[in-house]
């Protein structure tokens, strides 16, 4: 693949292009996970291997039920693999416990999902204070930082209502802002627009976007969307629990990775 503002490549062997650039963000070699089912093994991602770059966007798409999130919760640190290995800037952190896991999961890595998953006790502000509690940043600065955050996003005027008081696309962008406050690297986003009806899903993928140029993280995206993918500078396919790459429009490549 050619790479784009000096991003490593994806699915290039070392014997094709040998690499010279620096390493990538993350790296995924040989990654599987099975689960069993009574008597039945059921082997869901089959040796995925993935470079994502240092501010890069990227899409896995493919069919339902094919692995997709399964691999954005080994890459998020929220699962662990049967085998194989997810490397971040050379670090392997599946050699981690759980309580390292979790330090770096929190500092590191923004998650958005279909489902908002916010707390419906909890108000837009306090929701998204919660990463910043949990990395032992005092109150009244979490507040400062998701007051912040949330201003960004155009819900300043929403600060006290709970999500049950917001409309889906501002409890997406309320679950946005969380992922966000701590200003993390990568951001992972897992149908993000799944739940929202075209027009507000075309304001948060927008969204998204701008936030990731702003921060310069690298935004991973799971979508069976094809506009939302194609605004991604990478897309792969997930298909029989390996990844294939796939070429955007012109491009006229299609290396597997």
């Amino acid at each position: 693949m050619t790479e784009k503002g000096g991003a490593p490549g994806h699915g290039t062997s070392k014997e094709e292009n040998p690499r010279t650039e620096a390493e990538p963000l993350i790296r995924v070699r040989g990654l599987t996970r099975s689960f069993r089912k009574d008597s039945q093994l059921i082997e869901v991602l089959r040796g995925v291997d993935l470079d994502v770059g240092g501010g890069e966007s990227l899409a896995i798409t493919g069919a339902s039920g094919v692995g997709k999130s399964t691999l954005m919760h080994i890459m998020g640190t929220l699962d662990r693999p049967t085998s194989g290995i997810v490397l971040y800037e050379g670090r392997d952190v599946f050699k981690w416990d759980d309580g390292e896991l979790a330090r770096f999961r929190n500092r590191s890595i923004g998650f958005v999902f279909q489902f908002h998953h916010l707390l419906p006790e909890l108000t837009a502000l306090e929701n998204v204070m919660m990463p910043a509690l949990i990395q032992g940043i005092k109150k009244r600065q979490a507040a400062l930082m998701a007051r912040d955050v949330l201003g960004e996003l155009g819900m300043s005027h929403r600060l006290q209502h709970k999500p049950g008081e917001l409309s889906g696309g501002e409890q997406q962008r309320v679950a946005i802002a969380r992922a966000l406050v701590l200003q993390p690297r990568v951001i992972l986003a897992d149908e993000p627009t799944g739940n929202l009806d075209r027009r507000t899903g075309e304001g948060v993928e927008e969204l998204l976007l701008a936030v990731k140029e702003r921060l310069g993280a690298t935004l991973v995206v799971v979508t069976h969307n094809p506009g939302l993918s194609k605004k991604m500078q990478t897309q792969v396919e997930l298909v029989d629990g390996i990844l294939g790459y796939t070429p955007r429009s012109g491009d006229g490549k299609g290396r597997k990775s």
